[in-house]
């Protein structure tokens, strides 16, 4: 069996950067992937500046991407808001940012196989990753950055894997050239709501989150667009002009925003794996890359530390993440309660038009300072 210090599983945004981070710091990192690269994700595409520091120091050099700075957000009766994003962000899609990281991640001496994990057991400070090619990993630490969801929650038995969710992600890529590229444009319609902002290829992404309810009305991606989705004036001129570039949407089912816990069987749980923020939040990607740098820190002192024990690091990074994201998380649901009540969005819109700096008091509660290692 082949014995690493550290086992990441799953590739995606905080998988990859944990990577990185700690083969710079000569670890013997082993990343495990279940999809070759590059591939498109059910994601918004957006990310805020904040992560832009922390990716230089690690030696990510990202393309020339899409500079946004401006929110535009809409109820499904047709009321509007524009505002200037405090921090701003960037459009980067996930085909591009993920493929980045992945090669920067071969670079400095990661191993990567795409293999899918199907247990992890711990025993006598000792991990073995068991994978669907019959193959077994051992390490001294383990990072769970799966995503969403896995058969793995079902093998930790995570509270919230058992329940049934709400929610259905779908998303596609739209050529509109005269989409604004500074603007990312939040719409609510009934049941969900969607975001839009342009990528890097000067594609359009165009995501959204959908109750089950509201859209088994419809049965398809292509009705619901045309007849739920479009009694959004703004969405209804989007869907009217743009060019659909996939063959068929990308969607992603039982998503869901349950509280996590941010170790689980003396795993570090990174990015989607130890909580989800709502999408209209707008800051997933960048909450995925800052969870990252947190449990790498973390397990540096770990390593270099004979003193810092297991129960000691385990301790810190779950009382971090907490500190670090737990208020954009609350804030998120709260938003999402709101702006899915017809009543509760106009009054909110009302509110937020004659005191627009509560709008940016909101988007500075889901979003953090630039950070640096």
């Amino acid at each position: 069996m082949d014995h690493y210090d550290i086992i990441i599983i799953g590739g995606g945004l905080a998988g990859l950067t944990s990577a990185i981070h700690l083969a710079k710091e000569a670890y013997n990192v082993l990343l495990l992937e279940r999809c070759t690269y590059p591939h498109h994700k059910v994601c918004g595409e957006y990310v805020s500046n904040e992560i832009v520091p922390y990716l230089e120091q690690l030696g990510v050099a990202l393309p020339k991407t899409v500079s946004i700075d401006t929110l535009q957000l809409s109820t499904k009766t047709g009321k509007l808001l524009q505002t200037k994003l405090p921090l701003g962000g960037i459009g980067i899609s996930r085909y591009t940012f993920d493929h980045i990281l992945y090669k920067k991640a071969l670079s400095v001496g990661v191993t990567v196989k795409f293999e899918i994990v199907n247990n992890v057991t711990f025993s006598k400070e000792t991990f073995t990753v068991y994978t669907d090619k019959e193959n077994c990993f051992i390490a001294n630490v383990v990072i769970g950055a799966y995503g969403k969801r896995s058969g793995l929650d079902k093998q930790l038995k995570r509270d919230f894997i058992s329940k049934n969710t709400p929610w259905l992600g779908v998303k596609a890529h739209y050529s509109l050239p005269e989409f604004p590229d500074h603007l990312v444009a939040l719409h609510n319609f009934e049941g969900g709501y969607g975001g839009l902002s342009k990528t890097e290829s000067g594609a359009v992404n165009f995501c959204y989150l959908v109750t089950y309810k509201s859209f088994k009305t419809e049965k398809s991606i292509d009705k619901f667009n045309s007849n739920v989705i479009s009694r959004n004036i703004f969405l209804c001129q989007f869907l009217e002009k743009a060019q659909p570039l996939f063959d068929e949407p990308m969607s992603i089912a039982q998503v869901s925003f349950d509280r996590k816990e941010a170790v689980e069987a003396h795993m570090l749980m990174c990015g989607d794996t130890a909580g989800l923020i709502h999408p209209l939040c707008g800051n997933g990607m960048a909450m995925a890359i800052h969870s990252a740098k947190i449990a790498s820190e973390r397990i540096h002192d770990f390593f270099k530390n004979l003193d810092y024990s297991r129960s000691e690091m385990e301790t810190d990074y779950a009382r971090e993440w907490a500190h670090t994201f737990r208020r954009r998380l609350q804030t998120g649901r709260m938003l999402q309660s709101l702006l899915l009540n017809p009543g509760a969005s106009n009054l909110l819109m009302g509110t937020i038009t004659k005191s627009p700096g509560l709008i940016r008091t909101l988007i500075k509660r889901t979003h953090g300072k630039p950070i640096t290692t």
